[in-house]
């Protein structure tokens, strides 16, 4: 184990090769030999008890924009949440590096207009939240995706609440983010109530976009909307200021336990997979086009039982030659974090059997007592790909919103960057 101080921050990095595993169900020794190795570095610590940061997102933007030889930059994406509330985001703030993430920025910085609520009629106000970058090859820009959120009197709008798909590009030059954007749809029934919050999106050669989305229906009954969400993959076209809506593929129903959400896209060995999160189980499917897809199927592992992953976000990770899944779930002496939501796992996926091989699990950000379901995914290059995530300083009810009750086991909204690296 080796530790660095490279930052004014006094940041530390810790190389991994294996952590311990939360759960006691399998010996060590019966594990599979790592493919990859975990640098574990904290990038930010600290918070009010007023606020905490979350949805920690990082978009990486290639050295070569900047001029022969000099090293990547990131950019990390996050919102300000209220302790008090629920899913009350303040304005997107971000960190940078300028040397491939070896070192932060000391604070988040905020970006002013660019993503500040918008006051509509009776007093409404619409801001933009589950905010995800990545770099779009075809246009050399950073592109970020998410979805608008209404307020009234600082808590969520109630139902119907309307939502769109939102985006903004950051310009590397100034290191701002352009005010944001609302997609264009074509119908306005069934987009009513859209958006690409924390969803995973895979960009084709030809610079479009595939970007997974969900919504909610009416009902033909009676016309209003329900709890129940559908997926589904958008083609949108993006010239580097606009995206446009082209097409959608297949419509992914569930009707029970609020259907289908919070859908993630990866393309690998010829064809398309995605996990959709689901209430009570999450799911996976495939397709050959990355539009159509099979019948959902729960994620399993490859003995046949149960992931235990449910009602949170499921992403995708490539290195080298593998595909690999990242997830929480049940089973990990972890019931005293919100629905289970770490300590955040890594494992093979096999994506012709379409399960998650057992014996490849490791932890690659450990449980603190804080909730570490919404994450991010940032592909570095064919041999690294890097897990951003922040400690969500909300806990289990009856003290949902006592941060303390995070506290005692070690948490302090720490925003951590798992460095994921190949071995072979």
């Amino acid at each position: 184990m080796r530790l660095y101080l490279k930052m004014s921050l006094a940041v530390a990095m810790v190389l991994l090769a294996e952590l311990p595993q939360a759960s006691c169900e399998e010996q060590p020794e019966k594990r599979a030999a790592s493919h990859f190795t975990i640098e574990l570095q904290t990038a930010h610590s600290g918070y009010d008890r007023r606020t905490c940061w979350v949805h920690t997102r990082a978009g990486m933007i290639p050295g070569s924009v900047h001029g022969s030889g000099d090293p990547f930059s990131v950019v990390m994406t996050m919102h300000e949440l209220r302790l008090t509330g629920s899913d009350v985001y303040y304005p997107i703030h971000d960190l940078r590096s300028d040397d491939g993430g070896l070192t932060w920025t000391k604070r988040p910085q905020s970006h002013g207009a660019s993503f500040a609520r918008r006051k509509l009629p009776d007093g409404v106000e619409e801001g933009i939240s589950d905010f995800w970058p990545t770099w779009h090859a075809a246009t050399g820009v950073l592109l970020g995706t998410g979805h608008t959120v209404r307020y009234r009197d600082d808590n969520l709008h109630p139902h119907p609440r309307p939502r769109d798909t939102t985006y903004s590009v950051y310009d590397p030059e100034t290191r701002r983010w352009a005010p944001f954007r609302k997609l264009k749809m074509p119908d306005d029934v069934l987009f009513f109530m859209d958006g690409a919050g924390s969803t995973q999106r895979v960009d084709l050669e030809n610079g479009e976009i595939l970007l997974p989305t969900y919504c909610q229906l009416r009902e033909k009954s009676s016309g209003r909307f329900n709890s129940i969400s559908v997926s589904m993959v958008m083609r949108c076209s993006f010239d580097g200021e606009t995206l446009s809506y082209i097409a959608h593929g297949d419509i992914l129903r569930k009707f029970d336990a609020r259907g289908f959400s919070e859908p993630s896209l990866v393309r690998f060995g010829g064809k398309f997979l995605m996990t959709l999160r689901n209430d009570e189980h999450n799911y996976v499917t495939s397709g050959a086009d990355g539009l159509q897809f099979e019948e959902p199927q729960r994620l399993a592992f490859d003995d046949g039982t149960d992931l235990g992953s449910y009602n949170t976000q499921t992403h995708w990770l490539t290195l080298g030659n593998r595909l690999y899944l990242v997830y929480t779930r049940r089973g990990a002496n972890n019931d005293h974090v919100f629905r289970h939501r770490a300590p955040l796992f890594m494992a093979e996926f096999d994506p012709d059997a379409m399960q998650v091989i057992r014996s490849t699990e490791r932890i690659i950000v450990p449980e603190r007592g804080a909730r570490l379901g919404n994450f991010g995914i940032t592909r570095i290059s064919d041999n690294e790909s890097w897990v951003t995530v922040a400690e969500w300083m909300q806990s289990v009810p009856p003290h949902a919103h006592d941060p303390k009750q995070c506290e005692k086991h070690g948490s302090n909204n720490s925003i951590f960057v798992a460095k994921i690296r190949t071995r072979e």
